[in-house]
């Protein structure tokens, strides 16, 4: 996440990554469904309507760094340079989130996640969001017909999430974007 600047957005920031921790620590300590709102704010020394500033839904406090990674994709499309190929650098930001979701600090977490029928619905629209996102933005680039860029949005995405279920993900992605970027080749015109 990109470091804030001012003294306001850092304190904004801290408190928020506060509660995430909390809440992530008390979800993991006693179950998702046996914590409640008010025992996270409680324990992050926050009041409620605050934790309800920074997290939109009790869902979201397990997804804290979801808008980063919504944003680094973008970014992998809207930053390149003009020419430059698409797949790689949206491999390369989805390759960086298998690598940090498949660390061995990361396993409880995603036990969590896949155990919790509330959480893998939440994951599922959020993963539905960030494709539409990057739809729009592969669309703004001129990078192909909007159904072709919400193609590649969308493969992009999922790639992810299969890569991370994979016993290898490292193989799983080689052989996902060898398909993305056949499929983008065969369909979609050369950027700009």
């Amino acid at each position: 996440m990109p470091e804030p600047t001012g003294r306001r957005a850092r304190k904004k920031a801290a408190t928020r990554q506060k509660i995430a921790e909390t809440a992530l620590r008390l979800f993991l300590e006693r179950g998702y469904e046996a914590v409640g709102i008010r025992e996270v704010a409680a324990e992050a020394d926050v009041a409620v309507t605050t934790l309800f500033s920074h997290f939109p839904a009790k869902e979201a406090l397990v997804f804290a760094e979801d808008a980063d990674f919504a944003r680094r994709l973008i970014e992998a499309v809207t930053d390149e340079a003009p020419g430059a190929p698409l797949v790689p650098a949206l491999r390369r930001e989805v390759e960086a989130l298998v690598r940090h979701c498949s660390s061995d600090e990361a396993a409880p977490v995603y036990h969590l996640i896949d155990t919790t029928p509330a959480l893998r619905e939440y994951e599922a629209a959020m993963r539905q969001r960030h494709a539409d996102a990057l739809a729009t933005a592969l669309t703004g680039t001129r990078a192909g017909s909007p159904t072709a860029c919400r193609a590649l949005a969308t493969f992009t995405v999922d790639a992810y999430a299969l890569a991370r279920d994979a016993d290898e993900p490292s193989a799983a992605l080689d052989e996902l974007f060898a398909m993305i970027e056949a499929a983008w080749a065969a369909g979609g015109p050369a950027r700009p």
